[in-house]
């Protein structure tokens, strides 16, 4: 069974050491428990998605702390993404940016989900061990959790977990609003805590039916 850490300096210290060693962790957010992986451990990736269950082909949005760690890992912010993170992050906002690598070998990797957590203790593990690839600290179609015990209990029958931060009680609540930032105007990709009507007060957004098909954003698509 994964072992239990407590959300002090040491056991986040202890959650750190065991993520850079290429482990998972699952942690609390401002939303639901998270299990995580230090970004760019490829084994450690594949081993988050055959703990939760889930397909290979979907995605896994990275925690950083700032938009700065999004730009270490090679992907593009520009003056919207940062006035975007000024107003909402930490928060319920999930941005899409490019990879801006020009020469990309992995059309799957051309886009990258990021959020900033509004949790003290997520931003202190995040911080100390770099940007978490994470996905909810459940299985598959199986309810979310809560708790450190939910999450013991949802994964008692792996060894794939190394350690759960007992972070107490998450409060749960809705799911990011996420927005792609790789195309123009911004399109605004799942509407939750941050309305389309405060997104519009700091970025222009696509229109809710799409592009204008006459306008240079549109054309061809």
């Amino acid at each position: 069974m994964a072992e239990r850490l407590t959300s002090s300096g040491d056991g986040i210290a202890a959650a750190a050491a065991l993520l850079l060693d290429g482990a998972l962790v699952a942690f609390p957010t401002d939303t639901v428990y998270g299990i995580g992986c230090r970004v760019g451990d490829a084994m450690a990736l594949d081993r988050l998605f055959e703990a939760k269950r889930r397909l290979t082909e979907k995605g896994i949005p990275i925690l950083v702390v700032d938009l700065d760690q999004a730009v270490s890992l090679g992907y593009t912010a520009d003056g919207r993404a940062r006035d975007l993170a000024e107003r909402f992050w930490p928060g319920a906002l999930t941005v899409v940016l490019a990879d801006g690598s020009a020469a990309s070998t992995r059309p799957q990797a051309a886009t990258q989900a990021f959020r900033v957590p509004n949790h003290p203790v997520a931003l202190e593990l995040i911080a100390r061990s770099g940007p978490l690839a994470t996905t909810s600290a459940n299985r598959s179609s199986e309810p979310e959790t809560y708790e450190a015990d939910d999450v013991l209990i949802a994964f008692a029958d792996t060894d794939l977990l190394a350690a759960v931060l007992d972070g107490g009680t998450v409060p749960g609540g809705v799911a990011s609003t996420v927005v792609d930032l790789s195309v123009t105007p911004a399109r605004l990709v799942r509407e939750g805590p941050v309305s389309r009507e405060r997104l519009a007060e700091v970025i222009d957004l696509e229109p809710p039916d799409g592009p204008d098909p006459d306008s240079p954003a549109g054309a061809g698509r």
